[in-house]
């Protein structure tokens, strides 16, 4: 026999007297009538016996119900609540609930405190939603119980008051109400009405997870998985986890979908898990619909999608989902899947960094700091820095460093660089680990130790950033906290050379030049300052020039050469500006000029470059 959620299973027949000589009243006759006449509606409601025809089962719980039957009015109610047989109206469904509820009917009391707590064919009154549900309570109703625990909880129309939760999940609980038995075991994971206490959280999922309530196999899932209260096994997790999704429940569909991720205790499997992502994301679980984003931004398990990505972001991100928010912001901000735009990238980012997500508050400073999408400000950049850094983020605590290094939007401090620094390097970040390694090579904010500084840049290194493999090198190569050793020294510049760090290729072509660790080759050293040279670098950029002025590597060229040292004299290089004032001087692939080469000299004699100097001592009086 079929039964129909939020009702009582009603008694199905009428005991009358067995005595003919009773005296039946009219009010007998009347209530006699009414039973019957709600006794064939269930019949028709539940197809017992008859066809199941629910505008019958209307026509007749209305008859019962219109006599006082509080049973009737109750399932009139439901009949309209649900639009069974009637068209849904959430007002006359209060009505009906309501007429029950007055004669004391625990069922409607609680039906109609649903009413008020929603706000459904009602204005939403909490207060009004616990009066009705304390009635059925007090009745030993265990879904009002439940219902009024969590009103407790949640202190929604009463003051919140976790220990009259506990005791009303425990009336439910105690009567085998699985959302009773499920919230009671939160508590208990929690502390909270309670000491905390894993061992009764387990045994009160228990119960209902062996009930099939769907919630509570994984809540308990989850405790297996994390080892909570039981010994850690992924294996039951899943099994806990597959019980659940299989009856639709989302969140056991995203967590199972971890699991196929993660590949624990299952064999991993990106396909299965963006299948399990998507049942839950296509159900609204903003979780899902994140991680099925992610699933598509990293082309795993489906072809990669920058647009089908940022769709499932902006489901979940409009959800208030932190992480998809945040994820949205990045989409934005490096133009995947949508038009570039600072200020939307801005805006995602907001969201989830109000709401304390110290990825998104990290991302936000980038933006106050470089003036993207917002005007730039380096005091907001560093409030926002804080936040992320306080939190743990690395990332964070390596920016805010960087600020006091600097002095950017507090006072520069070498200390404070130091600390945050240190913070970010002991979780193993490659850039606070380099930075951290300049300030000991340097004495800032710390004693100066080389060999501290070569221990940071080396375990940097060692995870393939290029800034700390080229400051390896330079220590390698100058004998700094470790003997003097060019093959080292060459070996670092090529891994950061090879990941495209103009300062390595420009040091590993002058090693190449010098034949320093490697043998001599002009060729090679002319590939590698090239490579620099055509990134802007201005030392290469120079040394590329020399290497065109005399032939090595390359066919000699005034012009090429004079190319180069222009490139580089223009951003300064006293180096280049000298050869730039040699090639004036004496005609080296352009008309000769005293005044050009003496222009060069001085800037470059200005950099306090010495033979810049003699020449001018020398030309300054000369008739060239």
């Amino acid at each position: 026999m079929k039964r129909k959620l939020l009702l009582v299973t009603l008694t199905a027949s009428l005991v009358l007297s067995g005595c003919s000589n009773t005296l039946v009243t009219p009010e007998m006759a009347k209530q006699n009538q009414a039973a019957s006449q709600y006794n064939l509606a269930n019949n028709y409601y539940y197809g017992d016996g008859v066809i199941e025809n629910y505008s019958k089962a209307v026509d007749l719980y209305r008859k019962s119900a219109e006599l006082g039957h509080a049973r009737a009015q109750t399932y009139l109610g439901y009949m309209y609540d649900k639009g069974l047989g009637v068209a849904q109206s959430n007002s006359d469904a209060v009505n009906w609930y309501r007429k029950a509820a007055e004669q004391g009917y625990a069922t409607s009391q609680y039906n109609l405190g649903y009413m008020y707590e929603s706000g459904r064919g009602v204005a939403q009154n909490h207060s009004e939603a616990v009066n009705w549900y304390r009635k059925a309570a007090e009745q030993g109703y265990g879904r009002a119980q439940t219902s009024l625990g969590w009103m407790y909880k949640e202190g929604l129309g009463v003051d919140q008051n976790y220990s009259k939760a506990i005791n009303w999940y425990q009336e439910a609980a105690e009567q085998g109400y699985v959302r009773a038995q499920t919230n009671l075991g939160w508590m208990y994971k929690e502390g909270l009405g309670v000491a905390q206490n894993y061992s009764k959280a387990i045994n009160w999922y228990r119960k209902a997870a062996e009930q099939g309530y769907a919630r509570a196999q994984t809540n308990l899932g989850w405790m297996y998985e994390e080892g909570l209260g039981v010994v850690q096994s992924y294996s039951d997790a899943v099994s806990l986890y597959r019980k659940a999704a299989e009856q639709g429940y989302a969140r056991a569909q995203t967590n199972l979908g971890v699991m196929y991720e993660e590949g624990f205790s299952v064999e991993q499997s990106y396909s299965e898990a963006v299948n399990w992502y998507r049942k839950a994301a296509e159900q609204g679980y903003a979780s899902a619909q994140n991680n099925l984003g992610v699933m598509y931004d990293e082309g795993q398990g489906v072809a990669l999608s920058d647009s089908e990505a940022v769709n499932w972001y902006r489901k979940a991100a409009e959800q208030g989902n932190v992480r998809a928010q945040n994820n949205l912001g990045v989409m934005y901000d490096e133009g995947l899947g949508v038009a570039q735009s600072d200020s939307e990238a801005v805006n995602w980012y907001r969201k989830a960094a109000e709401q304390g997500d110290d990825r998104a508050q990290t991302n936000l400073g980038w933006m106050y700091e470089e003036g993207l999408g917002v005007e730039q400000s380096y005091s907001d950049a560093v409030n926002w820095y804080r936040k992320a850094a306080e939190q743990g983020n690395a990332r964070a605590q390596n920016n805010l460093g960087v600020m006091y290094d600097e002095g950017q939007g507090v006072t520069q401090n070498d200390s404070e660089a130091v600390n945050w620094y240190r913070k970010a390097a002991e979780q193993g970040n490659a850039r606070a680990q380099t930075n951290l390694g300049w300030m000991y090579e340097e004495g800032l904010g710390v004693a100066q130790s080389y060999s501290d500084a070569m221990s940071l840049y080396r375990k940097a290194a060692e995870k393939g950033y290029a800034r700390a493999q080229y400051n390896l090198a330079l220590m390698f190569r100058h004998g700094h906290g470790a003997a003097k050793n060019y093959s080292k020294a060459v070996n670092w510049y090529q891994k950061s050379a090879d990941q495209g760090n103009a300062c390595a290729q420009s040091n590993l072509g002058y090693m190449y030049a010098e034949g320093f660790g490697v043998t001599r080759s002009y060729s090679e050293a002319v590939s590698w300052y090239r490579k620099a040279a055509e990134q802007g670098n201005a030392m290469a950029q120079n040394n590329l020039g020399f290497m065109y002025d005399e032939g090595h590597g390359v066919a000699q060229s005034y012009g090429d050469a004079l190319n180069w040292y222009s490139k580089a004299a223009e951003q300064g290089n006293s180096e280049a500006q000298f050869s730039l004032g040699n090639m004036y001087e004496h005609g080296f692939g352009v008309t000769k000029s005293k005044a050009e080469s003496l222009t060069w000299y001085r800037k470059a004699a200005e950099k306090n470059h010495i033979k810049a100097k003699n020449k001018l001592k020398n030309l300054e009086g000369s008739n060239i």
